[in-house]
C-alpha cells in the first residue's frame, strides 16, 4: 500500500493488467474528463489555500509503501502465503496497513501477509482457513493454471463420464418400440459420433479465433448481438446446473447398482456429494484438479479394459450377437421416437464446450494447450461411446431399472470380482466428480455476465483462493434444489438436459460462421465450413429435443432460459440507470461562492499551539505522545465539543457524483480530511491516481493496494493503524452509498457500509456515517 498524497509516483515497472475476477475501474470518456476538470476548478475556487488540507492533517498516512510484485508474490511453494495475526500488537510501532501485526522489535510485517477479514468472528475466520486454506494473492493466479494432464480430467470429466448414461438414455427410448426399435441403435450412434467429431472440430476453430477464451456467451455476443449472447449464456447456465444434478444422480445410481441397500438414501448421498464438491472447489482450481484427476483417469482405464474384454469375448463368438429377451412394443416405431432416442443419446456430448470456456485456466501457450486437450477429449469420447454401443449390441443387454447398463456389462465381462468393483467404483467416482466441469465453467460465465452488468457485480469477484466463490456457492444451491426436486432420478433429469447445451452450441457455432465471414483471413472458408456444419447439426438436435421432449420436461429448460433473459436484461437496465445518474454533470457540482478552510486540530491539554511549537511537532510525530496521553485519549471521556478532535476518512471507489458528494460533505465539515482508495492492483491504482490529479488533487489521498482483492479487510486494518497512531482522535468514516427506490434492486449493490460498521464497532472513537445518493 502506498500514500500518494496526490503526487504521481513512478509505477511503470509495476503496471499490470486488471486483476481477473474484479470489475475494473471505469474509464472516463472525454465528456466526463472535461466535467471532472471543471469540478476541480470549482473546488480550487472555494478553497482558500489548496495545501491547507495537508497541513491540517493530524496523522501521517504513510504507514507503508507500495509493495513491488516480488514482495507480494506468495512465498511458500511459490503460491501459498503466510497468514499473520490481525491487529497491531505494539503501541510504539507504526504498523503496515497491509498487515499491521508486527512489533518494533520484530520489524515491519511481511508485505504479502494476508489481512484477516475482521467483519467475521475470529472462530469463523479460523474455521474458514482450516477448510479452504490460506488466501492466495492475485500474483499467484499464473501458478494456479493447469497443465494439459491436469486440465484433461478436470475439464473433460463431464464429457467422458456421459458415456455412463448417454447410451443407456438412447436405448431406454428405443426399447419402447421393441426389437425393431433396437435395430436403429447403431445408425443413431454413428450419427452421434459424427456429431461429436463435427462439434469438436468446430470448437477447435473457436479456440483459434478466441485464444483468450471463447465460450458461447462471448462468441455469440461478439458476432450475433446482445440477446443471442444472453440466450447462449442462459443455455450454458441451465446446462451447468443440470450437469451437476445429472452427474450426481448417475453416480449415485452406479453406487446403488452395486449396493442395492443404499437405494433408499440416494437423495442424501447426492446432497452430501454436492457439499464435498463445493468445499473442494472453494479451495481453488489447482487443488480441485489434483483431487479430481485420479478418478477420471481410473474411469478411462476401466472403460477401455471393459471394451477390450467385451470385444475379445465377442471375437470368440465371431462377433455374433447374443439374442436379447423378447420385447413387447409399447409405442409405434416412427420418426418422433427415433428423434427422441437421438436427442437422448446426444446428451453424451455435454461438456465438449468446457475447454473453450476455460482457455485462460491453461498454462502458456494457453490456446495451443487448450486445442491439444480438446483433441484428446474428443478422441477418448468417441472411442468410449462407440465401444459401449458396440458391447451392448454384441451382448444383447437391455436397460433395466434395478441395474445400469454399465454394471450389466461389467458383470458380464468381469463377473463380481475385483475388476467389477473397480469399474463400478471408478464409474461412481467420475460421475460424482464430473460435475466439477460445471464448477469450473459456471462461475466463469457468471463472472463475465457480472462484468458486463448482466448479473450482480458480486459474482465478478474472486474469492480468497482465486476461485469465483460466489458463483460456486450459487451453482451448488441451484443444483442441490434441482436434484432434490427430481428425487435424484436420472431418467427424469435427462429430458431437461439437451435443450440448454445445444442452444449454446448452435448460437456459438453460428457466431463463428459470422466471425469467419467478416474476417476472411487465411483458411477462412474451411473454418466457416466446419463451424457451419457444427451449427446446423446442433440446431437439428436442439429442435428435436425441444419438440420430442417438451412434455417430458424440456419445457422447464425453455422457461428457465426465458426467465434468465428477463432477469439479466432488467439487471442491465438498472445498472445503466444508476450509471447515468452517477455521471458527473456540471450543473450538479456548482458550489457556493465561499471559502472552505479546515479547522486547526485542537492540541492536547498542557501543550503549546499548532504554529510550529511542540504541539505541532507532536501532530507530525504521533509517537511523541507519552503513554498517559494515549490512555487518556482512548477513554471516550469527551463531554464537551471542544474536547473532540476530528479526522474525516472518506473511502471512495470512483470519482462519480456519489463520490464527489461524499467528498464535498466531508470538506463542508471544515475538519481535516483523508481520502482512501483501495485498488486491486497497481494498474487500477495508477488509473485512479490519474483521474485524481485531473480533478485537482485538492485533498490528501491514501492509496491502498490489496493483493488479495479484498476491500473491507485492508480498509479496516488501515483505519485501525490510524487509530493506533492517534488514539485521541475521533475518526469519522464517511461513505457514499447508493440508495435505490425499489428494494428488489438493493442486492445488486455492495453492502460496504454495514460491513464496515460491523467491523469497526470494536474500535473506540470511530464513527461510520453514510452520504446517501438516491437513484
Amino acid at each position: 500500500m502506498s500514500g500518494t498524497h496526490g503526487k504521481k509516483s513512478n509505477t511503470k515497472s509495476t503496471r499490470s493488467a486488471a486483476v481477473p475476477g474484479s470489475k475494473p475501474l471505469r474509464e472516463l470518456d472525454a465528456q466526463q474528463l472535461r466535467v471532472l476538470r471543471s469540478v476541480g476548478r470549482e473546488w480550487r475556487r472555494v478553497s482558500a489555500e489548496p495545501d491547507v488540507w495537508r497541513r491540517a492533517l493530524p496523522v501521517d498516512p504513510d504507514l507503508g509503501s507500495l509493495p513491488t510484485p516480488a514482495q507480494i508474490t506468495p512465498a511458500r511453494f511459490g503460491r501459498v502465503v503466510r497468514v499473520s495475526p490481525f491487529g497491531p500488537t505494539a503501541p510504539t510501532a507504526a504498523p503496515s496497513p497491509l498487515a499491521p501485526a508486527g512489533t518494533a522489535e520484530e520489524g515491519p510485517p511481511a508485505p504479502d501477509a494476508e489481512p484477516r477479514p475482521v467483519d467475521r468472528p475470529r472462530a469463523v475466520y479460523r474455521l474458514r482457513r482450516l477448510l479452504l486454506g490460506p488466501a492466495l494473492a492475485s500474483t499467484a493466479l499464473a501458478r494456479e493454471r493447469m497443465r494439459k494432464l491436469v486440465a484433461l480430467p478436470v475439464l473433460s470429466a463431464d464429457a467422458l463420464s456421459s458415456v455412463a448414461y448417454g447410451p443407456e438414455a438412447m436405448l431406454a427410448v428405443l426399447v419402447l418400440a421393441g426389437t425393431a426399435g433396437l435395430g436403429y441403435s447403431i445408425p443413431i450412434a454413428a450419427t452421434i459420433v459424427f456429431l461429436m467429431l463435427a462439434i469438436g472440430v468446430s470448437y477447435r476453430q473457436t479456440i483459434r479465433a478466441y485464444p483468450r477464451g471463447g465460450g458461447s456467451y462471448i462468441v455469440a455476443s461478439d458476432n450475433l448481438g446482445l440477446f443471442p449472447g444472453l440466450a447462449a449464456a442462459a443455455g450454458l447456465m441451465t446446462d451447468y446446473i443440470l450437469t451437476v444434478a445429472v452427474s450426481i444422480s448417475a453416480g449415485v445410481a452406479a453406487i446403488t447398482s452395486a449396493v442395492p441397500s443404499l437405494a433408499s438414501s440416494n437423495v442424501l448421498i447426492g446432497v452430501l456429494a454436492i457439499l464435498v464438491l463445493l468445499a473442494c472447489n472453494l479451495r481453488g482450481i489447482r487443488q480441485a484438479g489434483a483431487i479430481f484427476a485420479a478418478p477420471t483417469y481410473a474411469f478411462v482405464i476401466a472403460m477401455l479394459a471393459l471394451i477390450v474384454a467385451g470385444l475379445v469375448d465377442a471375437a470368440g463368438r465371431d462377433f455374433h450377437t447374443v439374442p436379447h429377451p423378447p420385447l413387447n412394443a409399447t409405442e409405434g416405431l416412427g420418426i418422433l421416437l427415433v428423434m427422441r432416442a437421438f436427442a437422448s443419446g446426444a446428451t453424451a456430448m455435454t461438456g465438449i464446450e468446457a475447454i473453450s470456456n476455460a482457455v485462460p485456466a491453461f498454462k502458456p501457450v494457453e490456446w495451443r494447450n487448450a486445442r491439444t486437450t480438446l483433441s484428446w477429449m474428443v478422441g477418448l469420447l468417441v472411442v468410449l461411446f462407440a465401444g459401449i454401443i458396440a458391447l451392448v449390441h454384441f451382448s444383447g443387454i437391455l436397460p433395466r431399472s434395478q441395474e445400469t447398463v454399465l454394471s450389466q456389462l461389467a458383470h458380464l465381462s468381469f463377473g463380481s470380482g475385483p475388476m467389477y468393483v473397480f469399474t463400478q467404483a471408478a464409474t461412481a467416482a467420475v460421475l460424482l466428480l464430473a460435475a466439477n466441469t460445471a464448477f469450473n465453467d459456471f462461475p466463469r460465465v457468471l463472472s463475465l455476465l457480472a462484468r458486463d452488468d448482466h448479473a450482480p457485480r458480486l459474482f465478478a469477484r474472486m474469492g480468497d483462493r482465486l476461485a469465483f466463490s460466489n458463483g460456486i456457492i450459487l451453482l451448488s444451491v441451484a443444483a442441490g434444489l434441482v436434484y432434490v426436486a427430481f428425487d435424484g432420478r436420472t431418467a427424469s433429469l435427462i429430458p431437461l438436459y439437451a435443450v440448454g447445451v445445444f442452444l449454446a452450441f448452435t448460437l456459438s457455432q453460428a457466431g463463428m460462421v459470422v466471425h469467419w465471414w467478416r474476417l476472411r483471413d487465411r483458411h477462412w472458408r474451411k473454418s466457416l465450413l466446419f463451424n457451419a456444419t457444427g451449427s446446423l447439426l446442433s440446431a437439428i438436435v436442439l429442435i428435436t429435443a425441444g419438440i420430442t421432449k417438451f412434455t417430458e420436461g424440456a419445457w422447464v429448460a425453455l422457461v428457465a432460459v426465458a426467465l434468465f433473459l428477463v432477469v439479466t436484461t432488467r439487471i442491465r437496465r438498472h445498472y445503466d440507470t444508476v450509471a447515468a445518474a452517477l455521471r458527473l454533470q456540471r450543473h450538479a457540482i456548482e458550489l457556493p461562492h465561499h471559502t472552505i478552510t479546515p479547522r486547526a486540530v485542537v492540541p492536547p491539554k498542557g501543550v503549546e499551539g499548532v504554529d510550529g511549537s511542540s504541539a505541532s511537532r507532536e501532530l507530525r510525530d504521533p509517537r511523541a505522545f507519552d503513554e498517559t496521553e494515549r490512555a487518556r485519549g482512548a477513554e471516550e471521556a469527551e463531554e464537551v465539543p471542544e474536547e473532540i478532535r476530528h479526522l474525516s476518512l472518506v473511502p471512495i471507489q470512483t470519482l462519480d457524483r456519489a463520490g464527489m458528494r461524499a467528498l464535498a460533505y466531508a470538506a463542508s465539515l471544515q475538519q481535516p480530511v483523508l481520502v482512501i482508495h483501495v485498488s486491486t492492483g497497481a494498474a487500477e491504482a495508477e488509473r485512479f491516481r490519474d483521474q485524481w490529479l485531473l480533478w485537482g488533487d485538492h485533498l490528501p489521498l491514501q492509496e491502498l493496494v490489496s493483493p488479495y482483492r479484498a476491500v473491507i479487510a485492508p480498509l479496516v486494518n488501515y483505519i485501525e493503524a490510524l487509530h493506533h497512531q492517534r488514539p485521541d482522535l475521533t475518526l469519522t468514516v464517511i461513505l457514499p452509498e447508493i440508495v435505490v427506490s425499489q428494494r428488489r434492486y438493493s442486492a445488486l449493490h455492495s453492502r460496504t457500509a454495514p460491513r464496515l460498521r460491523r467491523a469497526l464497532r470494536p474500535l473506540r472513537k470511530v464513527v461510520v456515517t453514510t452520504v446517501p445518493f438516491h437513484v
